[in-house]
């Protein structure tokens, strides 16, 4: 049975009445052209394909009163592909993106000198974020952080302080000065993600 087997008019206006076995064929006879329509263009990805086809078929029960049968030759694979390319485009950009971050986050002990102490000097890099963006996103990233987390940041990547010194000057031991900055750093890492993800919520809307 072909993909426009049974997505005729009859078909169209059984979806549109709430008709649930014809809804239900969308899936049961969509479902692995489209899967193999999407496989190679996620690279593969198996796991990204089943989210663009399960994606893309709801998208399409949502939206079936654009498909016009008429006009396709009861053909719906055309206007499915059509749906499944906005989809793979999304998941694809996102997973740039997130990359991207990830790839920063593995760095980021190194970069913290330069994102604290020659951020208005130095670009991060511009497949990550603008530099005026980058700037105000670590600004809100540190104001958002407790005190003690911030002034561990400060002092070793801005003033150049070593465990030693912050050790002498907090009266405390250079083991406890280590754990705080590997939670300060954490929870750093954790407020300027959720930030970035904020911002792209809101470039979506």
């Amino acid at each position: 049975m072909g993909v426009h087997a049974a997505f005729d008019e009859r078909w169209h206006r059984r979806v549109l009445a709430g008709d649930g076995p014809a809804v239900a064929q969308l899936p049961e006879i969509a479902l692995a052209p489209l899967y193999r329509f999407c496989f190679y263009r996620v690279d593969r990805n198996r796991h990204l394909c089943e989210e663009v086809v399960q994606q893309t078929l709801l998208t399409a029960i949502e939206r079936i009163e654009q498909y016009e049968p008429s006009r396709s030759g009861n053909e719906i694979f055309g206007w499915l592909t059509g749906l499944a390319r906005n989809e793979i485009q999304r998941v694809m950009t996102l997973r740039e993106r997130t990359t991207s971050l990830n790839e920063m986050w593995l760095n980021m002990d190194r970069d913290l000198v330069e994102v604290f102490g020659r951020i208005d000097a130095t670009t991060l890099g511009t497949d990550v974020l603008e530099r005026d963006e980058t700037r105000q996103m670590v600004n809100a990233a540190m104001s958002q952080l407790p005190t003690s987390y911030r002034e561990a940041l400060e002092a070793k990547y801005v003033n150049g302080d070593t465990v030693r010194d912050m050790a002498t000057r907090w009266a405390t031991s250079e083991k406890a000065v280590e754990s705080r900055l590997t939670r300060a750093r954490e929870a750093f890492r954790e407020t300027f993600l959720a930030l970035t993800r904020n911002l792209d919520v809101e470039a979506m809307l």
